[in-house]
């Protein structure tokens, strides 16, 4: 029995017909799948979640400002300084290999992205997180991922400016005095509890 050869052109030619064949009898084109694809946009596309967004992923030519005048939470990166170190946290060999460690540093005094109040009140509640040239210091090595550690110093720093920015309310004297009564009356009523349960204590050791 004779072995049967194929010829490769002959095969190629004839999946080209069935092709054209399969092509024809159908009612769309390859050429309108492509399209078709081109101007699909799904429900949970970006377009549809953030209609309001650019979707441009560039650095702001000038700082963002909130409505109210406060810190917006934008914190630019050039008027900072990120270092990055070995990490004392656990992390078996991993630690020794890597800089996860973060410190976020920047300088209150010039730091004009931020209100002078502002930068007065920092320095007043961080004095032991400000270094004698006058930089305050925020660590982070929380995780073993630098990336992630960067984002928790940079969300502490945020914390930070927050807190300085939150004035407390400044309290009445009539508020003042009820407080000081209160107080007064707390501590008188714990001088007799403490004074009764000594006399009942005495009063058993001598029976």
């Amino acid at each position: 029995m004779r072995p049967v050869f194929f010829n490769v052109l002959s095969c190629a030619r004839i999946l080209n017909k069935q092709c054209s064949q399969i092509t024809s009898t159908c009612s769309f084109r390859p050429l309108s799948i492509s399209r078709a694809l081109q101007t699909y946009e799904s429900n949970i596309g970006l377009k549809s979640l953030y209609p309001t967004s650019s979707l441009k992923l560039s650095t702001p030519t000038e700082l963002p400002k909130s409505d109210d005048g406060k810190f917006s939470g934008y914190i630019p990166l050039d008027k900072i300084s990120i270092t990055y170190s070995r990490s004392g946290a656990p992390g078996g060999q991993n630690v020794n290999k890597v800089n996860t460690k973060v410190d976020i540093r920047f300088h209150v005094d010039s730091a004009e992205w931020i209100s002078k109040e502002t930068r007065d009140r920092i320095k007043e509640k961080n004095q032991m997180k400000i270094n004698k040239d006058g930089y305050l210091i925020v660590k982070s090595e929380r995780t073993r991922y630098q990336q992630l550690n960067v984002a928790d110093a940079m969300e502490k720093l945020r914390t930070v400016i927050r807190a300085a920015e939150e004035v407390t309310p400044q309290m009445s004297p009539e508020t003042e005095e009820l407080l000081r009564k209160r107080k007064e009356r707390a501590n008188a009523q714990r001088l007799i509890e403490k004074r009764t349960k000594s006399l009942l204590k005495s009063s058993r050791q001598n029976s």
